[in-house]
C-alpha cells in the first residue's frame, strides 16, 4: 500500500502551487538570503523541494541550488517552472532517508514539512536529519520548519482534535499523547479534479526533542523560533500558539 504522502503528491503539483501555505515564498527566500549573508557563493540543498518554489527563486537571485524530492510528479513541475523562469536548477528524485551527499553544501533546508516530519517512524524522521547533517560542510547551516507539539499540548487536546488542523481536514482525527502523532482524514482534489481521501499520520515535536536530535548530530548552535509562513524571523519568539517552529542550526 502506498504511503499517504506519496499518494498525496501524485498529480498534485499545480494544485499544490495554489495552496495558501505556498504563497509566502518571496518572504521566506528573503530570510534565507539574510541567513546566508547574501553570499552568492554558498551552495544550497533543498530537501523535499516539491515544485521547486524556493529553489527556483534562490537560483534567480544567483545561488546554486540542488533540489531533491520523493515525488517525480512534483519534480516534473519544478523542472517546467525552472524553464519558464529561465534558470537551471538540479532537481533529483531521491528519498530523504537515503541521501548520499557528504560535506557538499553550505546550507540545507527542510521547509514546509519537506519530508520531515511525515515519515512513519521516529527513526525515519531522524534519518532525514542525519542525512541533512552529513550533507553540510563544517560551519554549514540547517533551516528547518516542523510541526510544534506545544500547540496541541497547551491547547485542549480535545479542542485541537475537534477543530481539525487546516483546510480539508475532517473531524476524524486524533492526537496521541504518548507518540505525539496526529492521525487525520484528509480530503484532496488532484490536478485532474479527482477527489481522494487520505489517512494521514504526522509527528509533532517539542523544541527539546529537536534540540536533542541536532545536538546528537554535532550541531554546535541550535536556535528555535515561532514560524510564520512567508515571514520567517529570528525575532518571532516561539509560543504555545505556534503551530510550527522555525529551527536554525549551525554544524
Amino acid at each position: 500500500m502506498k504511503q499517504w504522502y506519496k499518494e498525496l503528491f501524485d498529480n498534485y503539483a499545480r494544485t499544490y502551487d495554489k495552496e495558501p501555505f505556498t504563497q509566502g515564498t518571496l518572504g521566506e527566500v528573503d530570510f534565507i538570503e539574510k541567513e546566508l549573508n547574501f553570499d552568492k557563493s554558498k551552495t544550497i540543498l533543498d530537501i523535499g523541494c516539491g515544485t521547486g518554489r524556493h529553489a527556483i527563486e534562490l537560483t534567480k537571485r544567483g545561488y546554486k541550488v540542488t533540489g531533491v524530492d520523493l515525488s517525480e510528479s512534483q519534480l516534473q513541475r519544478a523542472r517546467e517552472k525552472a524553464k519558464e523562469n529561465g534558470v537551471e536548477v538540479q532537481f533529483f528524485q531521491q528519498d530523504a532517508r537515503s541521501l548520499n551527499f557528504k560535506n557538499e553544501f553550505d546550507l540545507v533546508m527542510l521547509i514546509c514539512e519537506g519530508a520531515f516530519p511525515l515519515m512513519e517512524t521516529d527513526e525515519m524522521n531522524f534519518k532525514i536529519l542525519e542525512n541533512a547533517s552529513k550533507a553540510l560542510r563544517t560551519n554549514g547551516k540547517l533551516i528547518l520548519t516542523t510541526l510544534c507539539a506545544l500547540y496541541p499540548l497547551y491547547h485542549s487536546v480535545k479542542d485541537f482534535i475537534n477543530s481539525g488542523t487546516g483546510d480539508g481536514v475532517s473531524s476524524a482525527n486524533s492526537f496521541d499523547l504518548i507518540t505525539f502523532r496526529e492521525t487525520s482524514t484528509f480530503d484532496v482534489t488532484d490536478d485532474d479534479g479527482k477527489k481522494k481521501t487520505l489517512s494521514c499520520n504526522e509527528r509533532y515535536y517539542t523544541p527539546s526533542e529537536i534540540s536533542w536530535y541536532l545536538k546528537s548530530l554535532q550541531f554546535k548552535t541550535i536556535d528555535i523560533y515561532g514560524c510564520t509562513l512567508g515571514a520567517f524571523s529570528r525575532s518571532k519568539q516561539l509560543t504555545t500558539d505556534d503551530f510550527e517552529m522555525l529551527v536554525i542550526a549551525v554544524k
